[in-house]
């Protein structure tokens, strides 16, 4: 994981690309791996942990009718958290993760492991669905980091 944080902070700091995060059911794990690297106050803004729904819509301007009609995890909440991240942000690159991240709270149509990650730079956005199936709280949460280190890397 290192090398892959590495990695993704040494392409932003020689593209000079900063960056700024929103995180639910990652708490703050991915701030910590990029924080964690020397050099990374250069391309790292700030970054919030939305973990409520009073803080999706008081901090990020999610609408409330985003979240009772989609939920706060799905890709219309994730959009939401993206363009409010945005506003507050100086950053060039904005990223959105929220999730569920277990062992409970999953249903049919939206099980455990189920995690949005977005991002934007400018006007582009990307929304990633992705499903970490039969795995415990910290390995959904260390892979949903691993998978926003990975999309980081390509959107840049």
């Amino acid at each position: 994981m290192d090398k892959k944080t590495k990695q993704v902070v040494s392409k932003l700091k020689s593209k000079k690309i900063s960056i700024s995060i929103a995180e639910s059911c990652t708490g703050g794990m991915l701030a910590q791996y990029i924080t964690s690297i020397s050099g990374s106050s250069k391309i790292f803004t700030f970054g919030i942990i939305s973990y409520s729904n009073q803080s999706k819509i008081k901090y990020l301007s999610v609408p409330l009718k985003i979240i009772k009609k989609y939920g706060t995890v799905s890709k219309e909440c994730c959009n939401s958290m993206l363009n409010g991240l945005s506003k507050l942000s100086n950053a060039q690159l904005n990223i959105a993760i929220t999730g569920i991240a277990g062992p409970a709270g999953g249903t049919k149509q939206k099980p455990v492991g189920l995690v949005y990650i977005g991002i934007k730079k400018n006007n582009k956005i990307e929304i990633h669905k992705c499903l970490f199936k039969r795995q415990n709280r910290e390995n959904i949460r260390k892979n949903s980091v691993i998978k926003s280190l990975e999309i980081i890397e390509k959107f840049i």
